[in-house]
């Protein structure tokens, strides 16, 4: 499969120097979590990677930045300095089930009680501008969940999220950041993080300490609210909201969707009962969730998923691709996402080539990478 999702291998933590050149790699330019995949795949190991990267970028039309030693070891002084770490994906604190989603990071920061990773975790989402009743409700069943031994996982966001993370502060609630670490977004709720870790919560990102989150960032950071919990639950969306494509993520991700219903009349039900008209379940008490979830226990994924590393005599891949290889699959392409198998039919060329090609362009940044494997062509410049 693509992305982090590959072969288990023996081993349960990186060595402190493996855990630095997977984070310069993850954190170098045009790199992200199904590249980073991908290039281990293709090169072996991440310390492979760093050294291969910049010509099979330059093959693609263009040079990229290679994060410096520096760079990532001063990311960790700092992260060490505000009680954080870094987990790899296959790190027994990792949470499995996110290790087993596609595009899933190979690395996340966390801080506070990591171990609250390892339980089962229910996402609680909703409108920012929040109903008294609907914050009410979500503060009732974060609760409720928390007495039946789940944790609860949110954005921080105001409204719901902060109400699902203020009703399960005693019982472990996990709060997922679009920015850094360190930018706690919205300001608002600054106090309400600091309570989350000192009440044995956590809070995590995939993002470096420092950034400031950008609005494309929030949907990244909702794949992951979806993607550690087993079951997602949206109190109060409009039909134009980030709650929804939380929902669409989890659909994606085999997780199963309950929805609040809401009065017709409020705009801020629009999004829950159109998520019921298409098939989510209503939820009005904490028992639809146990009834919903709780068969589904003992089927969960409790065995991390493992970056393979090959050792470090391994050699990478050979390539046969040519300049008309490339511009072949760049003819084939454009702004519309297409699966990979439509391309190698397209180009009747062998995967092994198609999936070079692709890397070289990710790289590039001449194409983007969409939910299902699906690649799109990044428009030209005028």
């Amino acid at each position: 499969m693509s992305g982090v999702e590959n072969t288990p291998v023996n081993q349960d933590r990186l060595s402190d120097q493996e855990l630095l050149v997977w984070l310069r790699l993850i954190r170098s330019e045009n790199i992200g979590p199904v590249t980073f995949g991908e290039l281990l795949s293709h090169f072996g190991s991440a310390a492979a990677a760093i050294e291969g990267v910049g010509e099979l970028a330059s093959r693609g039309g263009r040079r990229i930045r290679i994060c410096p030693l520096e760079d990532a070891e001063r990311e960790l002084e700092m992260l060490e300095r505000m009680g954080a770490r870094l987990l790899a994906s296959g790190d027994p604190d990792y949470p499995s089930l996110l290790g087993h989603t596609d595009g899933a990071p190979p690395l996340i920061s966390v801080r506070g009680e990591a171990a609250i990773l390892s339980r089962p975790t229910i996402a609680i989402v909703g409108s920012r501008n929040a109903s008294i009743s609907g914050a009410k409700f979500a503060r009732q069943i974060a609760g409720d969940l928390g007495g039946r031994g789940y944790a609860v996982a949110s954005g921080l966001a105001r409204g719901i999220d902060a109400a699902a993370h203020q009703g399960s502060l005693s019982t472990g609630t996990i709060a997922v950041f679009a920015g850094g670490l360190d930018r706690i977004y919205p300001t608002d709720n600054i106090d309400l993080a600091e309570m989350i870790v000192a009440e044995g919560g956590a809070h995590i990102s995939e993002m470096p300490i420092g950034w400031q989150a950008r609005a494309r960032d929030f949907p990244r950071r909702n794949r992951i609210v979806s993607g550690v919990a087993i079951g997602v639950v949206i109190v109060e969306a409009a039909t134009r909201s980030g709650s929804l494509i939380t929902a669409r993520l989890a659909g994606e991700q085999g997780r199963p969707v309950l929805a609040v219903p809401g009065s017709p009349l409020d705009p801020r039900a629009a999004g829950t009962n159109r998520l019921i008209r298409d098939g989510a379940r209503i939820l009005t008490g904490v028992e639809d969730i146990i009834e919903e979830i709780e068969p589904m226990l003992g089927r969960r994924a409790d065995t991390p998923r493992h970056i393979e590393e090959a050792p470090a005599s391994a050699t990478p891949y050979a390539s046969d691709a040519d300049d008309s290889d490339r511009a072949r699959i760049v003819e084939g392409l454009s702004p519309t996402p297409v699966e990979i198998d439509e391309i190698l039919r397209f180009t009747g060329f062998k995967p092994a080539i198609v999936h070079l090609v692709l890397l070289e362009l990710d790289l590039a940044g001449r194409i983007a990478r969409h939910s299902g494997g699906r690649i799109s062509l990044v428009p030209s410049g005028p």
